[in-house]
């Protein structure tokens, strides 16, 4: 401990998992760290905790109109808190869940519908200029990192999550140490060292039109069921545009 900080090395591949639990045990009891991602690093905090939510949106001066992405540990996870990928039908409709599960984990983040389970505070507050935008959307993402996935398998459900970026400059923060001097003065309990990253954030791509539609390019290649974003922006592409703001 540093200052309130609790400041954790851990191997990139997973063997030293056991740093983790006070880690674990931290985010239960409310806190609010960081964690490396496949991509980029992130600002956690349990899912469940509406307190810890606030002080998440706090330290990195997110309004609360912002929604927030999700990291999940398992295809379970995303059945609960969203209402899926499309499975495909009679109507020719294409199965699309069986394509995403070749890229998940994986530096992704697909926006899905929200299911009833999320709680309202991840997803976007209904404004006046959102009155149209009848479904409420959430970034998920599934990262292909050891870290990552075993704190996200020892805790209870999803995190919430936010990417890591230097508040003046606008630019991904990449360095673990460099993280903890900036937010930890902000109020941030914890940050989990895996190593320096690369600049890449992930892919995002909407779920919520057919065919999907990448909204940014990342880190995670565009597919053949993918299309690349046009000019002719829907009321869906305009709320996923939202959601990349959050997502790591």
């Amino acid at each position: 401990m540093d200052g309130g900080l609790l400041y954790v090395e851990a191997d990139s591949s997973g063997a030293d998992s056991w740093k983790l639990e006070p880690i674990v045990d931290l985010l239960k009891q409310g806190a609010v760290g960081v964690i490396p991602t496949d991509t980029l690093y992130a600002i956690v905090c349990d899912l469940n905790n509406p307190l810890a939510i606030e002080r998440l949106r706090r330290i990195k001066n997110i309004e609360a109109s912002k929604p927030l992405s999700i990291l999940c540990h398992s295809f379970r996870d995303i059945d609960t808190y969203t209402t899926g990928f499309p499975r495909g039908d009679s109507q020719g409709h294409a199965n699309i869940f069986r394509a995403v599960k070749h890229c998940l984990p994986g530096p992704y983040t697909f926006i899905l519908t929200a299911s009833k389970e999320l709680p309202k505070q991840c997803i976007r507050n209904k404004t006046a200029a959102a009155k149209y935008a009848v479904r409420k959307n959430v970034g998920v993402r599934m990262p292909d990192d050891a870290i990552c996935q075993a704190i996200l398998e020892k805790t209870d459900a999803p995190l919430i999550s936010t990417s890591v970026k230097c508040p003046k400059e606008n630019e991904w923060l990449i360095d673990p140490v460099v993280i903890a001097d900036m937010y930890g003065p902000e109020g941030l309990d914890f940050v989990v060292d895996g190593g320096v990253r690369v600049a890449d954030p992930s892919t995002v791509v909407d779920m919520t039109v057919m065919p999907p539609k990448i909204i940014r390019q990342g880190k995670g290649p565009k597919l053949n069921w993918m299309v690349a974003e046009d000019d002719n922006e829907s009321d869906a592409v305009y709320e996923a545009n939202l959601v990349v703001a959050s997502a790591t």
